[in-house]
């Protein structure tokens, strides 16, 4: 088997499927990737078993062939090569010849038959969605998944979907991101599945802020997504993920608005003098201002006053300054409302205008 391409052509295509390719796995042969060539072109297929991906060149090849190669060692050879290079592949048993000009490198090679390939069955629901509504959508949620938690559930993103609308919902226990954009979905019963994290944060690298739409399919074990010659595939993480609703604030006294930009400049420079590990900062809400306070073990302070427009009682708060600023930087509107109902009670962030976006914070002791 032989045929050749251009380095152009095959070098983005590596560096998609090379991300969920394991240098070091228990399975050899999950450090290489799927070669398969005929007639309708070259796709190249790289997974860690989790999720799996197939991106696709159109360039048909006269002769089919499947074979496999490793996966860093081959994209190191490309990006090594100069631009305009021609790569000319041959395969000989468990061996891959690679010439390009005055280059000529000699890969081991895996049966193509061992390669791992993943079954979805059945669609259970499937839908367009634009590429920028996806992304911003796992984008504005994400950040809240948790982070290597006994509660395996939590290390993922929830995805639910309802008559014409699909929410994210992600939270580890201290904080919670939830955010809802309207799709064309038609399904009777609500459908609720959890993507893993490597899963969610390669389909937001995948997605562009493109109006293309992509197909997103649900089987029960697995989600799909054709986002343009890429095939992404994801297991489903098999668990209940928590009732988010009880976490959400209902009292909606106790408002405060602010402009965004001033409130998150404001705590960010207050942040500076915070405790490294714990990151609290204290705010003092009093009427049409709030104040940041924090300090850390070497007894340095940082105090910020910010204006903002606020009526209710008189109280203090303390906070992990990172997850406001997270939170912050997710909505995307001038003004933000903030409700905190107590000092004990968990704080919420909200665009102005608008609550198809939402973002818990739980109070922390300082």
């Amino acid at each position: 088997m032989k045929f050749s391409l251009l380095r152009e052509q095959i070098l983005p295509g590596l560096q998609i499927v090379n991300t969920v390719i394991e240098r070091r796995h228990t399975l050899p042969i999950l450090s290489n990737f799927l070669v398969c060539a005929g007639n309708k072109g070259i796709s190249l297929t790289g997974t860690d078993m989790e999720v799996e991906l197939v991106t696709t060149i159109k360039l048909p090849v006269k002769e089919d062939a499947e074979f496999t190669l490793p996966g860093r060692k081959f994209l190191d050879i490309c990006r090594a090569l100069p631009d305009g290079a021609t790569l000319d592949i041959t395969t000989d048993k468990d061996q891959a010849i690679l010439k390009s000009g005055k280059s000529r490198f000699v890969l081991a090679t895996f049966p193509a038959k061992e390669f791992p390939s993943t079954e979805i069955g059945n669609s259970v629901v499937a839908f367009q969605i634009k590429q920028a509504e996806l992304k911003t959508l796992l984008e504005d949620t994400m950040f809240a998944m948790a982070q290597q938690d006994v509660r395996y559930y939590l290390n993922g993103l929830l995805f639910e979907l309802g008559q014409n609308t699909l929410r994210a919902v992600a939270t580890d226990g201290h904080r919670l991101a939830l955010k809802e954009i309207e799709v064309n979905i038609e399904i009777t019963e609500k459908i609720q599945v959890i993507l893993p994290r490597k899963g969610v944060v390669e389909a937001a690298r995948l997605l562009k802020h493109s109006e293309e739409l992509v197909q997103v399919s649900l089987t029960k074990n697995h989600i799909r997504i054709l986002i343009d010659d890429t095939q992404f595939t994801c297991k489903q993480v098999d668990g209940k993920f928590p009732d988010y609703e009880r976490v959400l604030p209902r009292n909606k006294n106790n408002q405060l608005k602010a402009n965004r930009e001033t409130l998150k400049q404001g705590l960010t420079r207050a942040s500076i003098l915070s405790n490294e590990k714990y990151r609290g900062v204290r705010l003092s809400f009093k009427k049409d201002c709030i104040k940041a306070l924090a300090h850390n073990p070497e007894q340095e302070e940082a105090e910020e006053e910010i204006e903002v427009n606020y009526g209710g009682p008189e109280m203090e708060i303390g906070f992990n300054v990172s997850y406001l600023l997270d939170a912050l930087n997710a909505i995307k509107t001038e003004n933000v409302i903030l409700i905190a109902t107590d000092p004990d009670s968990s704080c919420l962030l909200l665009p102005e205008k608008q609550e198809t976006s939402k973002y818990v914070v739980m109070p922390m002791r300082l």
